[in-house]
């Protein structure tokens, strides 16, 4: 809320009060909606998904032309719900499109570039000076906690990030992020020559200088992240991180590297981790990532047949495991790509036109929602903002996304006037 709707709204209380009304005793109810998921899993595309060339599939395109056509990269094919089409590279996704929703209406206005992109959908929030705000990943997780207390409320299936963090929720909302499924999160093992009984030792020695850390400081942040670390230490908790206890036609099914990041957020779902960020295509295997400039454009339907069995395989999955309505996907990039292409066969940048994408937890899904234009670039029904696409994950999830956090003293509601989707609730 800026000063001026606050100023113009406590002037209105005020005068009914004066006025013998009793609109502080009776507000007007707000309805929200409050779903049943459980836990969230969020596949962070990091680069700029070309909605264009996935999930808002147009008429065709020829980047290869000259002069070059704008257009879609691919062909379409159906889905099973009547009417929404995708690429023809996310056919096994296609096949499921009834257990989601892709949002083709995404929008926002920053300057396109990707640290201020990344920042903002996973935040909802601008960059501020005087403020550094949470994650949705920290939100939740500080919110809902773990399902289990055996296992952290947020973990990272790639690289840290302060996009990513807890900002001024401090170290209690931070995550645990490891970059390897084979060998899980560095530090929760101990080494072989240091005995429970020796780690106690050490632990003692420490009382003496924690114990005059000042209530409330950044070192005791830090002190009771470390505790938690060292609780979460051991095979209890590493064991969740063993893959290759998954069957070989089930780990198969999942594919390369984003595929075995994806099953491991699976077995983390069913551990009781609250929220896992999974990224894709850390190994740049078209070469630039999603952000597809030039002539990474002419391989972007590897990433795109990637995600194909991967999120396939995760929904598909879930489902077996009776956990899908339990447990929703989201799927985030940055911003998206414009239908025209740049000099050398790629795409530029584009926000104010974009898809994101939800799945399972619960909501009632229609395979698409919003309407673009003839090029997916300008919007033409439905918007949905970043804040609203957040305040749907909250909602989803049982927490209302006008609640207020504390800064201090400064109240922060969840999102930035966010609204959940409506028609996913009802």
């Amino acid at each position: 809320m800026n000063r001026r709707n606050f100023l113009q709204q406590t002037g209105a209380l005020a005068g009914a009060a004066l006025a013998g009304g009793s609109v502080l005793a009776s507000p007007t109810a707000v309805h929200l909606p409050k779903g049943k998921a459980e836990h969230v899993i969020f596949l962070w595309l990091g680069g700029g998904m070309s909605q264009i060339d996935t999930f808002d599939p147009k008429r065709r395109g020829n980047s290869k032309a000259a002069p070059k056509l704008a257009g879609s990269e691919y062909d379409t094919v159906d889905t099973v719900v009547p009417g929404v089409q995708f690429c023809e590279h996310l056919g096994r996704t296609a096949k499921l499109a009834d257990r989601m929703t892709v949002l083709r209406t995404i929008n926002h206005h920053l300057i396109d570039e990707h640290a201020f992109g990344t920042n903002f959908v996973h935040t909802g929030r601008l960059i501020s000076g005087s403020i550094t705000y949470p994650s949705i990943g920290s939100i939740i997780g500080h919110k809902r906690g773990a399902a289990n207390p055996d296992v952290p409320a947020y973990m990272v299936i790639g690289y840290p990030n302060v996009s990513r963090g807890p900002g001024f929720l401090g170290a209690k909302g931070g995550f645990v992020y490891l970059v390897d499924t084979e060998s899980g999160p560095a530090g929760f093992s101990r080494p072989d020559d240091v005995s429970p009984s020796r780690a106690e030792r050490r632990r003692q020695l420490l009382v003496p200088q924690t114990a005059a850390i000042p209530t409330g400081s950044i070192m005791q942040q830090y002190t009771a992240a470390q505790a938690e670390a060292m609780r979460l230490a051991g095979p209890d908790f590493m064991r969740h991180f063993r893959l290759q206890d998954e069957p070989s036609e089930l780990r198969n099914a999942y594919g390369g590297e984003f595929g075995q990041r994806c099953l491991l957020a699976r077995r983390l779902v069913q551990a009781g981790v609250r929220f896992i960020e999974v990224s894709h295509n850390l190994n740049f295997i078209n070469g630039t990532g999603w952000d597809t400039h030039n002539e990474g454009q002419q391989n972007q339907h590897l990433l795109i047949k990637e995600l194909d069995i991967a999120l396939s395989a995760l929904i598909s999955d879930l489902e077996k495991q009776g956990i899908l309505d339990k447990t929703l996907i989201a799927l985030g990039t940055e911003f998206g790509r414009p239908a025209s292409y740049d000099g050398r066969g790629g795409r530029g940048h584009q926000g104010t036109c974009f898809s994101l994408l939800l799945a399972g937890g619960g909501l009632n899904h229609q395979g698409a929602y919003g309407v673009t234009d003839e090029l997916s670039k300008t919007i033409v029904e439905n918007p949905v903002s970043i804040p609203d696409f957040h305040a749907t994950i909250h909602a989803a999830v049982g927490i209302n996304p006008a609640e207020e956090l504390f800064d201090g003293s400064r109240p922060v509601p969840i999102t930035d006037g966010g609204q959940p989707i409506a028609q996913l609730f009802s």
